[in-house]
């Protein structure tokens, strides 16, 4: 419909400039009734802007419908601190303009007045946006993005960041009850994980996408809020960062299964859940002494060396072990490590018959 409005926009223009151009200069050479070169010169003119109007409605629906797809993605208030910064830098814009008018020349007083327009224009949208932080904060327009002390509302709140989105465990985390408060995804978390599920790369795109997945999980399946928090800090590089200051300003804490990420917030003050602590936490305890059945699956670093694991993933390194590889051995625990990355159980074999 809008293409073909423009279409006829475009043919009657046509039309009245064949009109015009009949009137003014006729049909050269043509010894023809001025009413005949009207019409030609009119139905010329038509023709001319009925294939224009169609070429240019075509691309302007198109332009148009990017223009709306994008606007659908902006939260509304950072549409409204957009269209807010653009207004101041028009009507700065137009106080820095005013002397202008005194250029005797039209060529350069336009030119700068325009210029000026276009300058801040530009300025006050990005100046805007990029401070819309601040002005959700002053203007209370984003709740979740308000600054906070620890014994607040924001003590409660859980930011995810994107692999323990990825990890996927958090749903059953939920589901057992073990976190409370408001679990909360910031927004350029979400450009992160929606970057990772277009990456080229299929592994990659597959992890992001299931990020996507798990979140929508929590929603659905779970019945769960999952609160989209929009600040940003544009000053600030990386993620990680970013999710550090918001917490801190929030007083939220941070869930994640990142260890560099959790070392950081740590030494930034930040409160930080890490589900590898948590899953270690809730392994069996092996004490020295006791004894057990293993399939050793593999070799292991040292020579000689096997390694099988526990129901829980616990990793059993088997002194002379080599040997039994694919097979199950009464094992006795010597001693147990544990390390960032989990516990490591060391054995050796009990006696010589296989289980």
């Amino acid at each position: 419909m809008f293409v073909q409005l423009i279409k006829f926009v475009f043919t009657l223009v046509g039309a009245v400039g064949g009109y015009q151009s009949a009137v003014e200069i006729g049909l050269p050479g043509l010894n023809l009734n001025k009413n005949i070169a009207i019409i030609i010169y009119m139905i010329l003119g038509a023709a001319i802007g009925y294939v224009i109007g169609g070429v240019v409605g075509r691309r302007l629906a198109r332009f148009l419908n990017w223009i709306e797809d994008s606007l659908q993605n902006i939260p509304i208030s950072e549409l409204a601190i957009g269209i807010g910064g653009l207004v101041a830098g028009l009507v700065i814009a137009y106080l820095i303009a005013l002397p202008f008018a005194l250029i005797n020349i039209p060529v350069l007083r336009l030119f700068l007045t325009g210029l000026t327009y276009a300058v801040f224009a530009w300025l006050g949208v990005r100046l805007g946006l990029g401070r819309r932080g601040e002005v959700k904060e002053m203007l209370n327009l984003d709740p979740a993005a308000t600054t906070i002390g620890a014994a607040g509302r924001g003590a409660n709140d859980k930011l995810l960041d994107t692999n323990i989105i990825i990890d996927g465990r958090i749903i059953d985390v939920i589901r057992a009850g073990f976190l409370e408060g408001r679990i909360v995804v910031p927004r350029f978390v979400l450009h992160e994980l929606q970057a990772v599920a277009d990456s080229e790369d299929s592994l990659k795109r597959g992890r992001g996408r299931r990020g996507l997945d798990i979140l929508r999980s929590l929603q659905t399946d779970l019945n769960f809020t999952v609160q989209i928090n929009e600040t940003d800090y544009p000053a600030v590089f990386g993620v990680d960062a970013k999710l550090v200051r918001l917490a801190r300003e929030t007083g939220s804490t941070v869930v994640t299964n990142d260890y560099n990420l959790n070392k950081v917030a740590q030494l930034e003050g930040v409160k930080v859940l890490n589900l590898n602590d948590l899953a270690n936490a809730i392994k069996a305890v092996v004490l020295p002494g006791e004894e057990m059945v293993v399939k050793i699956a593999r070799e292991g670093k040292e020579p000689g060396q096997g390694v099988g694991y526990l129901e829980d993933g616990t990793m059993v390194v088997v002194e002379d072990g080599l040997a039994h590889i694919g097979q199950s051995v009464e094992l006795k625990v010597t001693s147990v490590l544990q390390t960032p990355a989990g516990r490591m159980v060391f054995t050796k074999i009990k006696a010589a018959e296989h289980i």
